[in-house]
């Protein structure tokens, strides 16, 4: 998007389109207040001569073409710079509805406004100065958020706590760069008390910045699976019970359940909360040696699922005694993250949990419990919060969760730093540490969007709905 553009006068529907009581549409930008004097009439026809800023209007909107009223509607006008995108906006109120907001955004684009594209709004206020581009991201997080702790994280970033702390740090780096230049623009004119050295200098980023970012950045999983929600694949050899787990946990009949071999032929997908965190679970192919050729697709997709899950549920069958299929899976799941359950308790068996152990060198613990009995899925939730969740939930309350740029952005300004801390004699290299410390402040930068190309802008609001 051409930033020149963004000077023209934009408009978009706010609310979800379908059938409701309220519709919400924006327009922004300097030919707002005209737009609205050509479409809004009093309730006994007349126009208003002006509009005060931030406050709600009773009327009308009518067609300038026609004449003909469209709707009963409250407006608002709010006077830039005091309003969300830094310019004037305004807001129609009017019933939602197909016909009423599609009627109105065709009128309101008659009179010279264009139709915002994906994330505008928001990215408007970010380029007028209005919010940082943490906070700009924070918007998409607030409306994507899929738990209460997801939303509590995304507020913390919208109201600007991500971004002082960041800006913190920056003035701190800053900071430090002055005085090593100071080192090495007049170091002959310098005071060997009047200036830190430069080891000391970097003991305050030692103390001050590195583990802050550390910190984030080692908790960047914790945060992606806050916002996310934490991603469960069931697996193991046909009929060992996985679709009525899926059953189980979602509470409903979701997957269709046989005594049948390879019943579930593609994955499928539902979802159930813990502690507040959304558990996306996928239900999948049984692994086989000699599956036909549609199986032999679903298989291929069970794979598929493993290397993208988050949490492997490896399903053992109580009731059967282990298989080379067992030993198949366990191979292709080695390595992942996963919690072993050994299903069908409530039958006579040969395959208890030692006898699962032997064979496959398990250390962790093995869930003993029947598929069919809603008391033991609760259990296994008690046991995902417990052993898998506690620490994302412990994540929430004592750092932030950042998206993958921002990741990447504390990642490569702790690599700078750390470069610099390891510099054997750092006063023999002085110009060494200035470009080290001046790389990270620059990817700090880069976070709050103070170096940001309108590639990487576009990028980002792409991710927004229209009318936000």
């Amino acid at each position: 998007m051409d930033i020149a553009c963004r000077r023209d006068t934009i408009c978009a529907i706010a609310t979800p389109i379908g059938i409701g009581g309220i519709g919400i549409l924006k327009i922004s930008g300097a030919d707002a207040l005209r737009i609205l004097h050509s479409l809004f009439v009093k309730p006994n026809g007349e126009r208003p001569a002006a509009f005060e800023s931030h406050r709600l209007v009773y009327g009308w909107i009518r067609d300038p073409e026609t004449g003909d009223p469209v709707d009963e509607v409250l407006v608002s006008y709010m006077a830039g710079p005091h309003s969300y995108t830094g310019e004037d906006v305004v807001e129609i109120n009017c019933h939602s509805g197909y016909a009423v907001l599609n009627r109105m955004l065709e009128i309101v684009l008659r009179q010279g406004a264009r139709l915002a594209e994906p994330g505008e709004f928001t990215q408007r206020a970010f380029l007028s100065g209005r919010m940082d581009l943490s906070q700009a991201e924070a918007v998409a997080d607030l409306i994507h958020s899929r738990s209460e702790k997801a939303l509590s994280q995304a507020t913390r970033h919208l109201r600007g706590d991500f971004g002082r702390e960041v800006n913190r740090w920056r003035e701190l780096l800053m900071d430090l760069e002055a005085q090593v230049e100071a080192h090495l623009d007049f170091a002959d004119d310098l005071s060997d008390e009047g200036e830190p050295e430069l080891e000391a200098l970097l003991d305050r980023v030692r103390a001050r910045v590195i583990p802050a970012l550390e910190r984030i950045v080692s908790r960047y999983e914790e945060g992606r699976v806050l916002r996310e929600g934490l991603s469960v694949v069931l697996v193991g050899k046909p009929n060992v019970g996985k679709s009525s787990l899926l059953n189980a946990l979602v509470g409903r009949d979701r997957a269709i359940v046989t005594p049948m071999e390879g019943t579930t032929r593609d994955v499928v997908e539902d979802s159930f909360w813990v502690a507040g965190i959304q558990v996306r679970v996928l239900d999948t192919a049984g692994i086989r040696e000699k599956p036909d050729a549609i199986e032999s697709m679903g298989i291929e997709r069970t794979l598929r699922s493993v290397d993208e899950a988050d949490l492997v549920l490896w399903i053992l069958d109580h009731s059967r005694p282990l298989t080379e299929d067992d030993d198949r899976i366990h191979r292709r799941i080695a390595g992942k993250r996963m919690l072993v359950i050994l299903n069908k308790t409530d039958r006579p068996g040969p395959t208890g949990v030692e006898a699962a152990r032997s064979r496959y060198g398990l250390q962790g613990d093995i869930l003993e419990m029947c598929a069919l009995r809603a008391e033991d899925a609760e259990r296994l939730k008690q046991v995902l919060e417990r052993r898998v969740l506690k620490d994302i939930l412990l994540s929430a309350e004592s750092t932030f969760a950042v998206n993958r740029r921002q990741r990447d952005c504390l990642a490569r300004a702790l690599e700078a730093l750390e470069r610099a801390c390891a510099l054997p004699h750092p006063e023999s290299a002085p110009e060494l540490v200035s470009e080290e410390l001046r790389a990270a402040r620059k990817e700090l930068d880069a976070l709050l969007g103070l170096e940001a190309d309108e590639a990487l802008l576009d990028r980002i609001f792409s991710r927004f709905c229209i009318g936000k």
